[in-house]
């Protein structure tokens, strides 16, 4: 097992500040996202909610199948967080930086701007065990707070900061891009999001964008393809 740029046993509470313990900071983003997840999904009730539907969601049948990305997502960034946080430090700043945008901007239309989804069936044209997978995630996870969707706000995050990363051979670029595209469709496969969420997801995810790399990396980027 290769061994992690920084040596995390030798950390304490008072290093914190210490430059190679300083990004384990950036952690708390999540202690804010449990704190508002909580407030969302318990104090606001459904009938406040703001339906989120258009047309195209009425075309887009409920398919099983795609339960396999829609929960492959928590692996891959739990994964990826886990993976930067051991072996590549930076990456995990500019990635942590991203979802906490992302989970700001999105937690405050949650918030200021109460959304829902009644696109669930309410039965599975088949029995099957990835139809009793969905059953139980439906069972916990509730179909408010669903605009913009943080499925793609944090996906196109992992594969922001993966792709400019020159450490990852092109095959695993075209991979990430394939599960990212998948996992955005599944959303509105598994009728977890509308695709007006997922739409909704584009702007926060160029705000992100911005704010992770700032004016400074792109004018690099730009200056390289003109020279």
């Amino acid at each position: 097992m290769k061994k992690p740029v920084v040596d995390y046993r030798e950390f304490r509470f008072s290093r914190l500040n210490e430059p190679r313990f300083s990004h384990i900071k950036l952690l708390a983003g999540w202690i804010f996202y449990f704190s508002m997840y909580f407030i969302t999904e318990n104090l606001i009730p459904p009938e406040r909610c703001t339906p989120i539907h258009c047309a195209l969601d009425d075309l887009i049948p409920f398919n099983e199948f795609f339960v396999i990305f829609y929960v492959g997502w928590y692996f891959l960034i739990f994964g990826s967080l886990l993976y930067t946080f051991l072996y590549k430090i930076e990456n995990f700043r500019r990635l942590q930086i991203y979802i906490i945008v992302t989970q700001a901007v999105a937690m405050t239309c949650y918030v200021l701007w109460p959304s829902r989804q009644d696109l669930r069936p309410e039965v599975f044209a088949r029995d099957n065990v990835l139809t009793q997978l969905m059953a139980f995630i439906y069972s916990f996870d509730t179909s408010t707070g669903v605009c913009p969707s943080l499925h793609v706000g944090y996906s196109l995050g992992v594969l922001s900061v993966a792709w400019k990363d020159k450490d990852v051979p092109g095959w695993g670029k075209a991979l990430l891009l394939f599960v990212v595209i998948m996992i955005c469709l599944a959303v509105c496969f598994v009728k977890q999001h509308s695709v007006l969420d997922v739409l909704a997801a584009l702007p926060l995810c160029l705000l992100a964008e911005c704010i992770t790399f700032g004016k400074s990396y792109w004018r690099s980027k730009l200056h390289l393809r003109t020279d």
